[in-house]
């Protein structure tokens, strides 16, 4: 095995060394396998015949030959070095531009990042301007204090005194830098919409410790493999949004971003994996794990796809957070140890089609919680398909939580171990499931059905069989 993989790199890389002279013998034996071609359509098909040729012929066709080869030689030299000269103006233009967002004076890295999007403009070969955008998501990755964005110092100079000895320290400042992040996030979101005349919207994006201002990517379209905002901030006096934009690449991932300010905006957003083959399916995801949204959030008529979707450990304390009206049509969809504070919570009108849906550990505190109208799974079909399981066991219900004309499909729905204390409401709420467990639960105090006055009338897929169940450290002990 070890003597295969060295022939494999020996003979990739001599296969690079000889790319001129393979490149001029496909152009040779592609040209004489068209003139081979071409004689035999006039010989068979248009009934051309064929002479002996004599010796002025064969000098002509001699001839013939040698010029077609060494035109096919030409052609092949003068792409090759057509591709060089291209080669060393991207190498020149991505210098220039690097060097000016480099710069310390603001004017000049503006500059920088125009220059810089024009040559991704320019270069369209996937790879080059993959490296463009890679070097301006890598200017939004560099540390930054958003109090210090508009300074206009280049540098600061303290003295101090430590351990009696007088130090001098200097501090450097990339000036007025919110002027140069905001210039990047703008171009960017318009070279990511539909109307964009140059399209970035296949390339990767990796913003992973960035720090974003009013962030505004409103119908954005990311259709590149990964998308990562992972452990980003987003900070907004007035709106950060994602209004109308569409994720639709293999993995979307904002794993422990922080979202503060005004107000966010993920309303009408799509995440759905449709730039994947069909063997990638299952590998696909959108992650707003351990997300913090300290914002009011509207992620109202958003659709979710793939694989995965889950906000597992999200927080959401923003005074209004709402998923009215949403799909999540993913395989799992998660909410896993999630907090929902605040004012108002809302998944009215929602729709959960997956195979499994799980609301494990989560904790409903905000003042009013709504799954009013929700639809949480689907039928099998033909015994197959549907939603397999619904999962809020160990689940926190605290507050006004309503499950009114909400509808469960599925072979399975837990609501085992759950705290359920306030006014919490399952009226007029279809519990369709083989079976629906309400058991063990921590409190059962202010949790209202339809049944409530009439026991008997409980459904039998509803356990504990006697209603209302009793919380363990109320049963009585049967040693008494």
């Amino acid at each position: 095995m070890w003597r295969w993989g060295w022939f494999v790199v020996g003979f990739g890389r001599g296969m690079r060394r000889s790319a001129l002279l393979l490149s001029v013998l496909t152009a040779v034996f592609g040209g004489l396998a068209i003139a081979a071609l071409t004689w035999w359509l006039l010989w068979v098909l248009l009934g051309a015949e064929a002479e002996t040729p004599n010796q002025l012929d064969l000098t002509k066709i001699a001839l013939a030959v040698t010029a077609g080869v060494g035109g096919a030689v030409a052609l092949v030299v003068a792409y090759r070095r057509q591709r060089d000269l291209e080669r060393g103006r991207f190498a020149e233009l991505f210098g220039a531009a690097a060097g000016q967002l480099g710069a310390t004076d603001v004017a000049v890295r503006i500059a920088g990042v125009y220059a810089m999007a024009g040559v991704a403009d320019e270069f369209s070969a996937p790879g080059r301007r993959q490296q463009c955008v890679d070097v301006l998501c890598g200017y939004l990755r560099l540390p930054y204090v958003p109090n210090e964005g508009a300074n206009h110092l280049v540098s600061r100079t303290e003295r101090l005194d430590e351990d009696g000895a007088g130090v001098e320290r200097t501090y450097q400042y990339r000036q007025n830098d919110r002027q140069v992040r905001d210039t990047i996030v703008r171009v960017m979101a318009e070279h990511l919409r539909y109307s964009a005349e140059y399209s970035w919207s296949t390339c990767d994006f990796d913003f992973t410790d960035a720090v974003f201002e009013n962030a505004d990517f409103r119908y954005a379209v990311f259709a590149g493999r990964n998308t990562r905002f992972v452990d980003a901030t987003f900070l907004a006096t007035r709106t950060t949004t994602f209004e109308g934009a569409r994720f639709l690449g293999k993995r979307v991932t904002f794993r422990g971003a922080t979202f503060r300010g005004r107000a966010t905006s993920f309303q009408r957003a799509v995440f759905r994996p449709t730039r994947v083959g069909r063997s990638e399916r299952g590998g696909t995801a959108t992650t707003f794990a351990d997300v913090t949204f300290a914002s009011l959030v509207t992620f109202d008529a958003a659709v979710f796809a793939g694989a995965r979707t889950t906000f597992e450990r999200a927080t959401f304390t923003g005074d209004r957070t709402t998923f009215a009206e949403a799909t999540f049509a993913a395989a799992l969809t998660s909410f896993g140890a999630a907090l929902f504070d605040g004012d108002r919570t809302s998944f009215a009108g929602a729709q959960f089609t997956g195979s499994r849906i799980a609301f494990t550990g989560t904790r409903l505190y905000s003042q009013g919680t709504s799954f009013d109208g929700t639809g949480l799974g689907v039928r099998p079909r033909w015994r197959t398909g549907g939603t397999q399981e619904i999962d809020f066991t160990d689940a926190e219900y605290h507050g006004a939580v309503s499950f009114a004309d909400a509808v469960f499909e599925a072979r399975t729905v837990l609501f085992t171990g759950g705290d359920f204390f306030g006014e919490i409401s399952f009226r007029r709420a279809g519990l369709h499931a083989r079976e629906v467990s309400f058991d063990r639960p921590k409190a059962w105090v202010g949790t209202q059905f339809d049944w409530d006055d009439t026991p008997a009338a409980k459904p039998d897929n509803v356990t504990p069989a006697a209603w209302p169940p009793i919380p363990p450290e109320r049963q009585p002990d049967s040693s008494d």
